[in-house]
């Protein structure tokens, strides 16, 4: 086992693997940037080390910082948390060229499943089933028309290397594929630098459902159940839930082990998401996330597993501590995404938290590294904070997170409570009858005024 792990982030993430490590009596480092010297991850970590400036570009973002940091403090392993580097494949193979290790998959898989068509393909091939769409990328705009003419409209032209709703462009008819086509490109080429595309049916009413896989690097792996992400604004997940609402244990278990067969083929290692649009019973993937989910802790509360304590394990060369017999499934939870945003217009709202005080009781886990008199820094997410309810059922988790956000206090920025007050009032929602398109539709006609239930 390792002794001393560095952290390669910031924020909720960076001190939930501390936390991880400390239980494990693993020592942990956190790097920061000089506008991070404060936070909670840097005081609570057994040591720290500022590698750069605020811009993530010169210190979250900078290999040569982190690799170096390793190396004054030496640590033996890197992880990652999420975003940043966690799915860069040449920092992988940097790490393990300097014979340290990464906690998380091999630079192979991530750069297999960081290219969304060679992911849809590699797939296709496992048996996983894909959304009808073109079979790579899509050259020019008489070809985008020809095979959106093929698969009918509406489509949806995505960049290769997207992410986070960038490079994506809706096609309701013929008369709007060239603009679609030429504006994903654009997008594409500006966000990632690469601006290839590719085109996929549009589906009118999906859920967006994913399914958590966690693999042993050896051919061996297993799914814990699947996560509903439908509730999204600009294809940003707002809130999640596992397990789905709809999804019968028949459903789940079959697409539950074509997913876990898809990683062991292929000898991942680590956590991974596998994400699908769901409808009228069919799934159809769309990418695969190598690296653990913002919203994994709902899983961890449905199954009562260690996500974090699992991928130091298995990087560590240890084996998976549970089998797919051992995963039994126990009620349901849900979790809440509270961002520093100012509404109606979610604009980011930076400043000093005066109050801060966390939601208890049974049930009830607060992830956040805010903390009063914290000054939340203008260059990163938005994202303060993670509160996660878990109940015995899908009412009691919904009744939970109610009473808990109604015991959240945060004094000093504004944020974005008073909209999961109302989202929670919507008979949809207390229903489970929503869509990847229901919150921008719902946002359309009430952010005005989101009432607090």
């Amino acid at each position: 086992m390792f002794s001393k792990i560095l952290i390669a982030n910031r924020g909720e993430i960076a001190l939930r693997v501390v936390r991880a490590c400390r239980e494990m009596d693993i020592r942990s480092v956190a790097v920061h940037s000089t506008a991070d010297s404060d936070a909670m991850h840097v005081r609570m970590a057994d040591e720290a080390l500022c590698i750069g400036p605020p811009p993530a570009a010169e210190s979250y973002l900078s290999v040569p910082a982190i690799i170096s940091a390793c190396e004054i403090t030496g640590a033996e392993a890197i992880h990652p948390g999420y975003g940043f580097l966690s799915e860069n494949a040449s920092f992988v193979q940097i790490v393990e060229d300097h014979g340290l290790t990464f906690i998380g998959p091999s630079a192979e898989h991530i750069r297999l499943m960081g290219d969304k068509i060679t992911a849809k393909e590699t797939m296709r091939a496992l048996g996983v089933p894909c959304v009808p769409g073109s079979e790579g990328g899509v050259a020019d705009l008489e070809a985008a028309r020809r095979i959106a003419g093929e698969i009918g409209y509406p489509v949806i032209v995505k960049a290769t290397a997207g992410g986070g709703g960038r490079g994506m462009k809706l096609a309701r008819d013929a008369s709007e594929i060239d603009a679609a086509f030429q504006t994903a490109r654009s997008e594409a080429r500006s966000a990632f630098g690469n601006p290839d595309v590719y085109i996929e049916k549009y589906l009118a009413r999906p859920r967006h459902i994913e399914i958590q896989v966690f693999g042993d690097g050896k051919g061996g792996a297993v799914h814990l159940g699947e996560r509903d992400c439908s509730l999204q604004r600009r294809h940003q997940k707002i809130l999640e839930e596992a397990p789905g609402p709809g999804i019968d244990e028949e459903t789940r278990a079959r697409i539950g082990a074509l997913c876990a067969d898809a990683v062991a083929r292929i000898g991942y290692s680590g956590a991974g998401t596998i994400e699908f649009l769901y409808e009228d019973g069919e799934f159809f993937f769309i990418e695969m996330n190598t690296r653990l989910q913002v919203e994994h802790p709902v899983t961890e509360a449905i199954f009562g597993v260690d996500l974090v304590r699992e991928q130091i394990r298995v990087a560590a060369g240890l084996p998976m501590s549970f089998a797919q017999d051992d995963l039994a499934l126990r009620g349901h939870a849900i979790e809440a995404r509270i961002n520093a945003e100012r509404l109606p217009n979610f604009a980011p709202c930076p400043g000093k938290v005066k109050t801060f005080h966390a939601p208890g009781g049974l049930g009830v886990r607060m992830d956040s590294a805010l903390y009063g008199g914290y000054m939340i820094p203008p260059y990163y997410d938005s994202l303060i904070g993670k509160l996660i309810v878990h109940g015995r059922d899908r009412e009691e988790a919904i009744a939970r997170m109610r009473r808990a956000l109604g015991e959240l206090i945060v004094d000093g920025v504004d944020t974005t409570v008073p909209l999961f007050h109302a989202l929670l009032a919507e008979p949809d929602i207390q229903r489970g009858d929503y869509s990847i398109h229901w919150l921008e539709d719902w946002l359309a006609r009430n952010i005005e005024s989101p009432q607090r239930s």
